[in-house]
């Protein structure tokens, strides 16, 4: 019903079109002797009006078949650009042209110039015509202005805000939203204008315009641009409360899908101040095609991510692998819904049950582990830290005995920046599984590489869905420490980065993600409260609450002892092997093995032994 009512106004609209078509073809025809003549007609010879009378009804129908074939009548004429004023001048110019050869194959006498002046008032009144309709919509646009109207800033005076104005201006479904200045950094912008809308200073100038104009929203329309400046801009603007959206980046301009419909609210991660890294995927996952593929810990952040991309590629067999049922059935309904012809497994299964997992890589043989099984939260694992043994040390030395047992040909570990040096036993306990990964590579037919990357923005127990949580409840939000400082990445790139490291893999490497500068914890909570549209300690109350135990002020990459290698993307670097004594090694991993079920009190100084780096805080 709805579809036919379009329609039935689209006919109408044509209709119309068309009509005004024949009143122009008419005019133009006789306009074009008038003008000869200096517009009286008294001078106009009668064998002219004549020849032009004659012929008029075939060039009437002539005309519009041309206009009909150059779609003259498919335009949305309030949208209308370049390629519309240039299918206009072409209709106009063939119709002058068949006049032309029209009235001489008859014999119809008229002046030589009538046909040029008969093209020029064609193509004006066609022109004007079709493009009247914004004309007076621009005119009645201001009456319409009143207390309700979103007055609107765009940032970025290039193609995308061409867009986006030109969307806003002649859109019928945009009611009272007015763009009333343009922001760019380009000193030869300033002063131009856009759409009649003019560019009126810089960055530097966003908070003057912000009052001059009663802005309202602020729309960032800079795809091409670094995220650095990004977060820069949106620093800038989360300083006043006007509502801001962001055009998502290059992708939906090269795809000409640069659309108010394709601007989403700022989010936090557009404040990490750095580029994502970009990885081709497709061009590096060869090694997984045909492949039987083990994630453990598969219904975690990371783990339900890499099943999501793996289940894209044409792999054998998936099996994943999760202590956690709940968690295993979400991701095992996602992919069967959206890859039914998938050969999926999914287990519930231990990683620190060795029998069990012996019995998982016997029977299904993987080829390929991606291990993300384990514990991660900081301040439990310091509550509980025979658990972060027992699962994260223990549990990846079985994962990585049956990989090697069962001959899998790549073994992946994902690992953390807490790992180095670490303050508190869940670094420490990583820092012991990136050794085992070491340990075996060098006994080992099997490749094993460990992943090194910072604090995952939106993964389960990260910081920003705790601000989130506790921004919904009014507050407040709580910070440890005003200085706390953390790298980040997104889901997309840790998993990214886990899928080329076993592309690289060549054995014992530390992969380590360029992560840019760390980000203050304290910035990200009052970034989210003015993203929110509250204001910080106003609306919602920041409160400090001191480090936890084991946590330091700030993470790092890398050790002192080891260096960094490029590979060939550039953003990805690989930290260099430290030795140690492996056969030492194995024999504290067996002490540790008996200890720990023991609930020893002091295991702590059984870990400094393993790890020298290790720094024991107070409890």
């Amino acid at each position: 019903m709805f579809q036919k009512i379009i329609d039935k106004k689209l006919a109408v609209r044509r209709l119309f079109l068309l009509l005004c078509d024949i009143v122009v073809i008419v005019v133009s025809n006789g306009m074009g002797l008038l003008l000869r003549y200096d517009l009286d007609p008294w001078k106009i010879e009668t064998r002219f009006i004549e020849s032009v009378w004659k012929y008029l009804p075939i060039n009437v129908v002539i005309t519009l078949i041309i206009f009909y074939l150059l779609r003259l009548y498919h335009s949305l004429w309030r949208y209308a650009g370049v390629i519309e004023m240039q299918n206009v001048f072409s209709a106009c110019t063939i119709s002058a042209i068949l006049q032309f050869f029209g009235l001489r194959i008859l014999d119809y006498p008229v002046p030589r110039s009538y046909y040029f002046l008969y093209f020029g008032v064609l193509l004006m009144f066609t022109l004007g015509v079709r493009f009247s309709y914004r004309f007076i919509r621009s005119i009645i646009r201001p009456f319409r202005e009143n207390n309700d109207t979103k007055n609107v800033m765009i940032i970025g005076g290039g193609n995308a805000a061409n867009a986006i104005i030109k969307e806003i201006n002649t859109s019928e479904h945009i009611n009272n939203t007015v763009v009333k200045c343009i922001i760019d950094d380009a000193p030869e912008k300033q002063g131009s204008y856009i759409h009649g809308i003019k560019v009126t200073g810089t960055r530097d100038n966003i908070l003057d315009c912000v009052n001059i104009y009663n802005i309202k929203e602020i729309i960032i329309a800079m795809p091409s641009v670094s995220k650095k400046t990004i977060k820069e801009i949106v620093e800038i603007c989360n300083q006043t409360s006007c509502e801001l959206k962001i055009l998502p980046g290059m992708y939906q301009f090269m795809n000409n899908e640069v659309s108010i419909n394709n601007l989403r609210n700022v989010e936090v991660e557009d404040l990490l101040g750095r580029d994502s890294v970009k990885v081709d995927l497709d061009s590096i996952m060869d090694y997984v095609e045909g492949k039987v593929i083990m994630v453990t810990g598969g219904g975690g952040s990371i783990g339900s991510e890499l099943c999501r991309q793996l289940a894209s590629k044409n792999i054998k067999q998936l099996i994943i692998v999760d202590i956690y049922e709940n968690n295993a059935y979400d991701i095992q309904q996602e992919l069967k819904k959206k890859y039914p012809e998938l050969d999926l497994v999914v287990l519930i299964a231990s990683v620190r049950n060795s029998t069990r997992l012996n019995n998982i890589f016997k029977t299904y043989h993987p080829q390929i582990v991606y291990h993300a099984a384990a514990h991660k939260h900081v301040p439990l694992m310091e509550d509980s830290p025979n658990e972060a043994i027992k699962n994260n040390v223990l549990g990846t030395w079985k994962t990585v005995q049956a990989a090697n047992l069962y001959g899998a040909e790549k073994f992946v570990m994902i690992s953390t920046d807490k790992a180095v040096n670490p303050t508190n036993i869940m670094g420490a306990s990583k820092r012991i599984c990136e050794m085992i990964i070491q340990t075996y590579n060098n006994r080992s037919n099997t490749e094993f590489v460990a992943v090194r990357f910072g604090n995952v923005l939106g993964s389960n127990g990260s910081v920003i869905p705790l601000f989130k949580k506790q921004l919904a409840a009014g507050g407040p939000i709580t910070v440890t420490h005003p200085d706390i400082i953390r790298y980040f990445m997104t889901i997309p790139e840790a998993v990214s980065l886990v899928l080329q490291a076993g592309a690289y893999a060549e054995g014992g490497e530390i992969f380590v993600l360029d992560m840019g500068e760390p980000v203050k914890i304290l910035d990200l909570a009052e970034n989210l409260i003015r993203l929110s549209g509250y204001k910080p300690n106003e609306d919602i109350m920041i409160e400090f609450t001191g480090l936890r135990p084991g946590e330091k002020l700030y993470e790092e990459l890398l050790m002192d002892e080891e260096g960094l290698e490029d590979t060939e993307n550039k953003m990805i670097h690989i930290g260099k092997p430290i030795n140690f004594d492996e056969d030492k090694f194995l024999q504290q991993l067996e002490e540790l093995k008996e200890v720990c079920v023991l609930e020893p009190l002091e295991i702590r100084k059984m870990i400094k032994e393993i790890v020298p780096t290790y720094t024991i805080k107070k409890i």
